[in-house]
């Protein structure tokens, strides 16, 4: 393995020397990641006139990102930092009458509850915590402030007589005991004893209080216009480990943390919002079918949780993050629609106004959909506003005002590259006909005489989306010579529930033809050349990057990042085992062998003869590496040309640190240059 290793690092260094002579500092260097900046949780304040939100970067010494407060004017005067230095801050939260900011800060070397006086500046930490807190809401008098947070416990399932070692006898460490199924979850490791809870916490400072108990997680709770109540979603059945969608919601009271259940229904029931006069509460959720698509939908009931109806009708997209208008008129939401998100209001009869779009720009490495937007008292929208040619920037929107961008954070990094222009395309699948959408990127200095290599570049989940939104490693592959596809095939979000559950106990299936068919209609524009296809996707993507190789032969190399490759094995072995089986199958493995088998990658790995490399992260727990592993050496017992690169320390969030999404790149490039007729000749395609 460490052979394997070090003969990646060289390929890749030598490739690197070879790229270079195409970098001139006008287009997009991997260096430049480390510069790219965001805006991330934007607050407006309740009257509207100033936002705060959390400015992400990084620091290329630590290799982390860094977070900082800044406030802004509605109109973008004042734009200027409140907290920034060494440490981080997080979850600003405006007090009902704006006067005061809670927010969340390491300052302290441990995470912190900490409230800033808007008018004076002054600032006083209201916690000592051991775990840190979460989900930040004020109570609407501004007298308290609740929050989540782990409480660790739960003794050993198991003592057993152990006899006591002799006196500096080293006996090795104590044994680890569970008894728990979801044990391991991805970014965490090994699960901690303990649950998450609520708090709540005088706004003045003062000892936290605990009001929920049990062996159950509980977090993004909301005041109830009283202030004697909290109300929030939680999965507090028996069976919860088995049945992890059937979530309902709850209200807690503050006076002595007796809890009411209000919804029962089978499936999730989630982002509970109390209207401004304490009548309903709106709230997402949907019947679980056990598809493994449904379409999440807006619903309202009744503070007591009678009276539970559809507002959003005949809408057929998810809505997320509900909030009520002022005066409970309407109730603002963000959804995806077509690989672009938005944010519109629904009145309580179902009429639906569209607010703003482009709402996104979170996801730095890849286009996936993900914004955050906050609602004013007068209805105004501050949110994440993201594009193809930026990461997520601060804008405003009101219904029947234009909306305004007030931040240009990579402006002086991009603004004077040149980067990879994106096009949308659509075309018809082989297999039905269906329509699917897609996006070219193509390189800088783009002409449409000469031909160029072309990357398929596949988006994981699979039930998520690609859009027209900024991606480093889109345009790092552009920027050295590679014209780039990526696509939402049947299964992708943003299509309706029809759409997404295509693959529906067929996954992989007839996502394989819309692929192709997509590379089909990049071809018939003749400036792709047909030798020179390469093929790559990550979890979802990587479980279809090594499903296109046991099926085609035509891409001359492919880079499968943490794929699935046996689902037998990866049911029982990822850290959702009470989840894949139930949805995405029929049911057990033991019960449904020849299906498991049939949609496996393994079971083409015989076909296989196109040079693969495999990447994933050591500490992977929802693709484990295990997988890896098993492809890699079918691969090689085949003599199929093949390489696996090990991620130390990265979890299934490959690109967490801005060196590993810039080493991923740079190994996938390295890979598909060896291969590329031509390699040597960069001037070939520049």
């Amino acid at each position: 393995m460490i052979r394997i290793l070090v003969s990646a690092f060289l390929l890749c260094t030598a490739a690197s020397v070879r790229l270079a002579a195409q970098t001139s500092g006008d287009r997009f260097e991997p260096l430049d990641v480390f510069e790219l900046e965001r805006v991330v949780d934007p607050q407006i304040s309740p009257d509207g006139r100033q936002i705060v939100y959390v400015r992400s970067s990084f620091d290329i010494m630590t290799d982390r990102a860094r977070t900082a407060l800044w406030i802004v004017n509605r109109d973008g005067t004042g734009h200027r930092p409140l907290k920034s230095g060494s440490a981080s801050y997080s979850q600003p939260r405006w007090s009902s009458d704006g006067t005061r900011l809670a927010f969340v800060s390491n300052q302290d070397d441990r995470s912190q509850v900490y409230v800033r006086w808007m008018d004076t500046g002054q600032e006083a930490k209201l916690t000592n915590l051991t775990q840190s807190p979460g989900g930040i809401s004020w109570s609407p008098d501004g007298n308290w402030l609740a929050f989540s947070m782990f409480v660790p416990g739960r003794a050993s399932p198991l003592s057993a007589d152990l006899p006591t070692p002799p006196e500096g006898a080293d006996w090795g460490p104590s044994f680890t005991i569970i008894d728990d199924l979801n044990y391991r979850a991805d970014g965490e490791g090994y699960v901690k004893e303990g649950y998450n809870h609520l708090f709540v916490l005088p706004a003045d400072g003062g000892t936290p209080r605990q009001i929920t108990t049990g062996p159950y997680n509980h977090g993004g709770a909301r005041w109830t216009p009283d202030g004697t109540a909290l109300i929030f979603s939680a999965n507090r059945h028996e069976n919860r480990d088995l049945d992890p969608r059937n979530s309902d919601i709850y209200e807690v009271a503050i006076a002595d943390g007796s809890i009411t259940q209000l919804t029962d229904r089978q499936g999730p029931d989630g982002s509970p919002r109390v209207s401004p006069d304490g009548r309903l509460v709106a709230y997402t959720g949907f019947d679980d079918r056990l598809q493994g698509y449904q379409v999440t939908r807006l619903y309202v009931m009744n503070r007591d949780g009678s009276d539970s109806r559809l507002v959003t009708g005949e809408f057929d997209r998810d809505v997320q993050n509900p909030t009520w208008s002022r005066n409970g008129r309407r109730i603002f939401f963000q959804y995806d629609d077509q690989g672009t998100t938005y944010v519109a209001s629904v009145s309580l009869n179902g009429e639906i106004t569209q607010i703003a779009e482009n709402v996104g720009g979170l996801s730095l490495g890849r286009p996936y959909s993900g914004g955050r937007y906050s609602l004013s008292g007068d209805d105004w929208v501050a949110y994440t506003h993201g594009t193809a040619d930026h990461p997520a920037d601060l804008a405003v929107a009101r219904a029947g005002r234009n909306a305004a961008r007030l931040t240009r954070l990579n402006e002086d990094l991009l603004g004077h590259k040149e980067l990879g222009a994106v096009e949308e395309i659509w075309w018809e699948s082989s297999y039905d006909g269906r329509r699917i959408q897609g996006w070219i990127v193509k390189p800088p200095g783009f002409d449409s005489t000469r031909q160029y290599p072309l990357i398929l570049e596949i988006h994981g989940g699979p039930f998520a989306n690609y859009g027209d939104r900024f991606a480093a490693e889109i345009q790092l592959y552009a920027a050295q010579g590679y014209v780039v596809l990526y696509t939402n095939p049947r299964g992708s979000t943003s299509y309706g529930e029809e759409f997404g559950n295509l693959i529906h106990h067929a996954y992989p299936g007839n996502d394989y033809d819309d692929l192709m068919s997509g590379v089909d209609a990049v071809l018939e524009r003749g400036y792709v050349d047909a030798e020179n296809l390469f093929v790559t996707g990550g979890s979802g993507g990587g479980v279809l990057s090594a499903w296109i190789v046991g099926k085609t032969d035509r891409f001359r190399a492919a880079a499968v990042q943490k794929p699935v490759i046996n689902w037998y094995s990866f049911v029982l072995y990822s850290d959702g085992p009470g989840f894949f089986y139930k949805y995405w199958f029929p049911g057990l493995p033991w019960e449904y062998q020849e299906q498991y088998m049939a949609r496996s990658p393994i079971s083409l790995v015989g076909n296989v003869t196109t040079p693969t490399m495999l990447i994933t992260g050591e500490r992977d727990h929802r693709t484990p590496i295990a997988e890896t592993e098993q492809y890699y050496a079918a691969l090689k017992i085949l003599g199929v040309e093949a390489v696996m690169v090990r991620v130390p320390d990265a979890s299934h969030g490959i690109a967490a640190r801005p060196s590993n999404l810039i080493a991923k790149v740079q190994y996938i490039l390295a890979w598909f240059e060896k291969f590329r007729t031509g390699g040597d000749d960069m001037a070939s395609h520049e």
